[in-house]
């Protein structure tokens, strides 16, 4: 492996089509694709300054790195990219990727990150400022995340999410087969239209949440005091543990809230089967 120590490159295409190489307290300035397509990368405690680092390659590590502002758009079009303890200040990072790792990273402006991506690894990070995280990406794992920014994970299949707060406005809209556990979930407007969302032990807040969902279930979750108007037009098997301010028209299913509904709204507008069981069960 060519190992590349302490130097310094800008420009177009400095390090274009490089192979099997380690970067150590490298520097990249301002510049366009300083690392296209290459493959079989190591680079760690470097500087991305350029915009288009990583595209088109296969194969990539970056350690203690940082990607500044400038270096925007620069995860594009990969496979098999990790990033470990980076700090990352650019945004519009990963597109049309496949395989990418995320482990110990701080994110401070991450607008329009993580979209088109497949097979995705996220622990133990920080995402701010990341209105539209992980648009139509499937397949993601996530534990231990606090996500900042609206809109996240539309039109995602297959994720799991545990241990992570997120606060996010129209999170997980028209979404399929994901499982969220033990989180906290603030914003509006959460998961519409989702099919076969499941909610375990998730504290929700926020108005007008998990409506016109599809094979929805909720196991022991709590509701925030501003989360009314809950459920509307959803297919639903839920137990809710505390007290739930309202909830509205529910199409069929069950739901058992062990504490207090503040208020039920069911009216003419309520569609078919309009079946659903709704129980409340008082402590003694």
């Amino acid at each position: 492996m060519v190992v590349i120590q302490d130097k310094e490159f800008g420009g177009e295409r400095p390090l274009y089509k490089l192979h099997d190489a380690r970067l150590e307290r490298v520097t990249i300035h301002l510049g366009e694709s300083s690392i296209k397509e290459s493959g079989n990368i190591e680079a760690y405690d470097c500087t991305f300054e350029g915009k288009y680092v990583f595209w088109e390659c296969k194969k990539f590590l970056a350690s203690k790195c940082r990607f500044e502002t400038s270096a925007r758009s620069s995860l594009w079009y990969s496979k098999e990219g990790r990033l470990v303890d980076c700090l990352v200040d650019a945004p519009k990072m990963f597109r049309r990727m496949q395989g990418i790792e995320v482990q110990n990273c701080h994110f401070t402006n991450a607008l329009e990150t993580l979209w088109d991506c497949d097979h995705v690894d996220i622990r133990n990070s920080e995402i701010l400022n990341a209105d539209y995280l992980g648009m139509r990406t499937d397949n993601i794992y996530i534990d231990h995340l606090h996500l900042e920014g609206n809109y996240a994970f539309q039109y995602s299949k297959n994720v799991e999410i545990k241990n992570s707060l997120l606060n996010s406005k129209d999170a997980l809209w028209d979404c399929e087969n994901v499982t969220i556990t033990d989180c906290e979930i603030n914003g509006e407007y959460l998961a519409w239209y989702s099919r076969g969302l499941t909610l375990i032990r998730c504290h929700i807040t926020g108005e007008q949440p998990l409506c016109y969902c599809e094979n929805l279930t909720l196991v022991d979750c709590t509701f925030g005091a501003d989360a009314n108007l809950a459920l509307e037009y959803s297919t639903v098997k839920a137990t809710i543990k505390g007290d739930i301010h309202s909830i509205k028209n529910p199409t069929s299913g069950s739901i058992t809230v062990a504490g207090h509904i503040g208020e039920l709204i069911i009216d003419g507008n309520q569609k078919a089967p309009a079946d659903c069981i709704i129980n409340e069960i008082h402590a003694e």
